[in-house]
């Protein structure tokens, strides 16, 4: 299950590149020396897993909560039918009103973003990278679905650190060569996502019924065993 994320993250990124690939293709890197290009191009990609890694951990403390008070296997379900309604009626999210709060945190955000690109400082393409994290995206909404379905901190912490490490291969070719996704492969992909979504929605839905397939939906029993055994510890 936790390694879902990475291929969530893979498929993800040509969504990822429709909505931050201008920001990644704009990065001011040294396009005339390939070896500090290389690195600013980690440091923002390092700079973006950081504020994913940072957004699991939050998401896994309140999934270790659902854990010790034996809600993991309902949580699990939850997730897992709303990623499959968000594929199968994706305007549910465009019938949400945005709160002020919202509007005023992206315009800071992008408004931070604009300033950064404008420097070339040593700690620009980090910061570049954690800002990008931070922008609204449906994505890794849906990756935060899967942190909170971890046990612990870390585990929700490392879900989303894979998620961002999948997305890295594309998010780089564009910094490298621009937007090379077009035409068929790229609509291809974008059709790909939703089932993606759809299938890992399954899968969370599998786990928290605890059927006893291996890897995937372990027994109830043994989930409730780990709950008490979590519990005698504290």
């Amino acid at each position: 299950m936790v390694f879902s994320a990475l291929i969530f993250g893979l498929v993800g990124s040509f969504h990822c590149i429709g909505m931050c690939g201008p920001i990644a293709f704009m990065l001011p890197v040294e396009r005339e020396n390939p070896v500090k290009k290389f690195f600013q191009i980690l440091s923002y990609h390092l700079g973006r897993l950081f504020t994913y890694s940072l957004m699991g951990l939050l998401f896994g403390y309140l999934g270790k909560g659902f854990f010790l008070f034996g809600f993991q296997q309902q949580i699990a379900i939850i997730t897992g039918v709303l990623m499959i309604l968000l594929v199968v009626f994706p305007k549910i999210t465009a019938k949400i009103p945005a709160s002020k709060i919202i509007n005023k945190f992206v315009f800071k955000i992008k408004s931070a973003l604009g300033k950064e690109l404008k420097k070339k400082n040593n700690d620009t393409f980090f910061v570049l990278g954690f800002l990008n994290g931070l922008l609204p995206c449906g994505l890794v909404y849906m990756a935060i679905l899967g942190a909170l379905t971890m046990s612990t901190p870390i585990s929700g912490a490392f879900y989303m650190f894979l998620f961002g490490l999948g997305t890295i291969p594309l998010m780089t070719a564009v910094v490298y060569f621009g937007s090379f996704a077009k035409g068929n492969f790229r609509t291809f992909i974008q059709k790909a996502i939703p089932v993606v979504v759809f299938f890992m929605g399954v899968l969370f839905v599998l786990r928290g019924l605890g059927l006893g397939i291996p890897f995937i939906s372990p027994p109830e029993p043994i989930l409730t065993s780990t709950v008490e055994a979590v519990k005698s510890c504290h």
